[in-house]
């Protein structure tokens, strides 16, 4: 069983950067890897990055490569996800959740947290 807090959303200029948190709690946390979705108004929700807490391994989603970067801080149990270079269409709810693995899929996460807004204007 894992709770999962995101932080750090808000509104943030194009260009700009922002800092996400999850801070994950629960007797069984640390076996889970950690997963950041986003949801756009009248979107689907898609994949943005995954970290795995045993073994530090990442995945990314294409949209946000080279500009974003997943990171754990295993003292702190919190997963981060780093934006850089923010484009308006990251504009969308944060969401983190925990699963058995890495994956892409959503249905692949057991846990979520309640999501943070980020928006990102001209």
């Amino acid at each position: 069983q894992v709770q999962l807090v995101e932080s750090g959303g808000g509104l943030v200029q194009a260009g700009g950067s922002l800092r996400l948190s999850c801070a994950a709690s629960g007797r069984t946390f640390s076996w889970y890897a950690i997963g950041w979705f986003r949801q756009a108004p009248g979107k689907e929700r898609e994949f943005v990055a995954a970290i795995s807490w045993s073994g530090g391994s990442t995945y990314y989603a294409d949209s946000v490569k080279g500009r974003f970067t997943i990171s754990r801080d295993n003292a702190k149990n919190t997963v981060y996800l780093q934006m850089n270079s923010l484009k308006l269409e990251d504009t969308a709810v944060y969401y983190c959740a925990a699963g058995p693995r890495i994956g892409n899929s959503s249905s692949g996460y057991n846990y979520w947290g309640q999501g943070t807004q980020v928006t990102v204007s001209s």
